[in-house]
């Protein structure tokens, strides 16, 4: 995230996020609880939900969608629990990732992810070997296939 450029604003993104899970961000004060929180903020800087929330209120949408950085939020809470305006910031960082996807905009590997779904059911198939490993450690055998995704993807 490098300088932020104010002229690519989108007023129609910000009205976009007002009618979905966004909404509530316009009480973001920008006291950065949230990234003082947030594990991801302390090891990689690029993540930074403070300033995620500032980009989307200026309008910011493709620089937000086609980012990197929207995916490595972990929505582990950290932050939407301490927020002390209520904002869910986690709920804010999977609709912009849900966002990202209907735009063609996520990363190679969550595009395989999704492809293995889509086939498998699951993001690790299960196959006759897993239950030859589970029968030897006791354990009850799983279904090898999951046809009740195929119902999600019609």
């Amino acid at each position: 995230m490098g300088t932020i450029d104010l002229d690519q604003g989108d007023p129609d993104f910000v009205k976009e996020l007002a009618g979905q899970s966004g909404g509530q961000i316009r009480a973001c004060f920008t006291c950065r609880t949230c990234v003082a929180s947030c594990p991801i903020s302390a090891i990689n800087r690029e993540f930074n939900p403070a300033k995620i929330i500032r980009m989307a209120l200026y309008g910011l949408k493709e620089e937000i969608l086609k980012s990197a950085f929207i995916w490595l939020c972990t929505t582990c809470y950290a932050c939407q629990e301490r927020c002390p305006q209520g904002v869910s910031i986690t709920d804010f960082m999977t609709h912009l990732k849900n966002m990202a996807i209907k735009e063609g905009h996520a990363p190679p590997g969550i595009r395989a992810q999704l492809k293995l779904v889509k086939g498998e059911g699951r993001i690790y198939p299960i196959d006759d070997f897993d239950n030859k490993k589970r029968n030897k450690a006791g354990l009850p055998p799983l279904p090898t296939s999951c046809d009740a995704i195929k119902e999600l993807f019609l």
